[in-house]
């Protein structure tokens, strides 16, 4: 069986008790912080804590809100109804987005913690497999023709090293959005003391943002959702290439297809890639999610709220998606069949015509111009292509080659090896 996602805690993140656990914790420490400077009595707010709830009752909240027309006045007038007479004190001289912000930086940023944790998985996974198939060769295309050789644990290599870039990028949006702010209706402190706002930033974690309005400016949003859109990107990239790779006439690399599964209702012979076929679909949410975080940041003089519904979709959306699509590669890769026979006999495919450019080289080296040296090669290896024989032969045939290289320099430059001397070096750059 494939294993199933089963990731409860993402999704928990983005629910409605943890998004007013998150709420109820910054105004308490609000509260915390105006009774050390003496606008709280420190008795209310140990009573306040005393009655934290433990349970949200959404339905009242939300029937609060069906009156009110407002999610942080519905959640503030639910908990003067729970916590007693010291509840006047909950949101004293704050905002909403004082605690919408601030708590959303805190969800951002564990969200972030939780794809680091699969990222981290993934390239051990495929860590693995590069030093696995270092040298199971294969051959390199480009434009999706035969180019050189290389191995498939370069095609790895490759992706390790991306997946390292992803994990730079993740931890710097992360830093980039472990912001809070508490200062007020416009950002100017008018009824909030900034020391406030150091209080409950510091005691979350978080830094306070350097300059505010109503809202943390959304750039730091965009830059973390655009950070995603490029993990997704490279999660794609890997699929796409899986999926190239298991077509019929190539058949080199195939996704796991385990006992039981059927590919087609129809066909009872199909073994398709739908899992590389659904990171690569997901992907495109991800960025379309990415350039709706983009659209967000010119918001309206101190702020307006047309940023709020988007986030509401597209941050819980976008950060469970890339943990599934992480989990889903790191299943991929882990249980994907390789078939070094079929890589070896489609390296032969063009009969060594991919070999044409280090005949070429050698020409040069024998004291041929590179324009004369490429000539020859490409007439012999267009005759070739054209059926007219194999490209080896036709190249130990031609006296022209033969005037300048013994068999024996001819054979070498046909010898796939050459072209994996350097792995050690690639692998070494890699970190592998």
């Amino acid at each position: 069986m494939i294993p199933r996602y089963s990731r409860p805690a993402m999704a928990a993140l983005w629910s409605n008790q943890a998004k007013y656990r998150r709420w109820l914790e910054v105004e308490l420490l609000a509260c915390e912080a105006f009774a050390r400077l003496g606008h709280v009595p420190p008795e209310a707010v140990e009573d306040l804590k005393a009655r934290r709830p433990e349970y949200f009752d959404e339905d009242r909240i939300n029937a609060i809100e069906a009156e009110v027309h407002h999610d942080v006045i519905a959640f503030t007038t639910w908990l003067g109804e729970v916590m007693g007479p010291n509840a006047r004190w909950i949101h004293y001289g704050l905002t909403s987005y004082d605690v919408v912000d601030t708590a959303l930086s805190l969800a951002l940023r564990e969200a972030v913690d939780m794809l680091l944790e699969g990222l981290d998985r993934l390239r051990e996974v495929l860590a693995a497999a590069a030093r696995e198939h270092r040298d199971t060769i294969m051959v390199g295309r480009t434009h999706g023709v035969h180019a050189e050789p290389i191995s498939f644990g370069f095609k790895l290599a490759l992706w390790y090293a991306e997946a390292g870039r992803n994990r730079e990028r993740l931890v710097r949006a992360r830093e980039t959005i472990s912001v809070g702010r508490l200062s007020g209706a416009v950002g100017t402190f008018a009824t909030v003391d900034p020391r406030v706002e150091e209080y409950v930033c510091r005691a979350l974690g978080l830094e306070p943002a350097g300059v505010s309005t109503q809202v943390l400016q959304r750039d730091r949003h965009a830059e973390l959702m655009a950070a995603l859109a490029i993990l997704a990107g490279s999660l794609e990239t890997m699929a796409v290439e899986i999926r190239h790779l298991q077509k019929t006439e190539t058949r080199e690399v195939e996704e796991p297809f385990r006992a039981g599964q059927k590919g087609s209702s129809a066909m009872p012979h199909k073994r398709n890639p739908v899992l590389c076929e659904r990171i690569s679909g997901l992907a495109r949410v991800v960025r379309g999610n990415a350039l709706a975080a983009l659209e967000n940041q010119p918001l309206w003089h101190e702020r307006d709220i047309s940023h709020s519904s988007v986030e509401r979709i597209i941050l819980p959306d976008t950060t469970i998606l890339l943990d599934y699509m992480l989990h889903l590669m790191t299943v991929v890769l882990e249980g994907m069949h390789v078939y070094p026979q079929a890589m070896a006999a489609n390296l032969e495919r063009t009969g060594g015509l991919i070999y044409s450019q280090a005949l070429m080289l050698a020409l040069v080296d024998a004291g041929l111009s590179r324009e004369e040296a490429y000539g020859i090669v490409q007439g012999l290896a267009m005759d070739a292509w054209e059926g007219r024989g194999r490209f080896p032969d036709l190249v130990m045939q031609d006296p022209r080659i033969r005037d300048k290289l013994t068999e024996e320099q001819i054979r070498e430059c046909f010898d796939p090896a050459r072209a994996l001397r350097h792995m050690d070096h690639i692998y070494r750059r890699a970190g592998l």
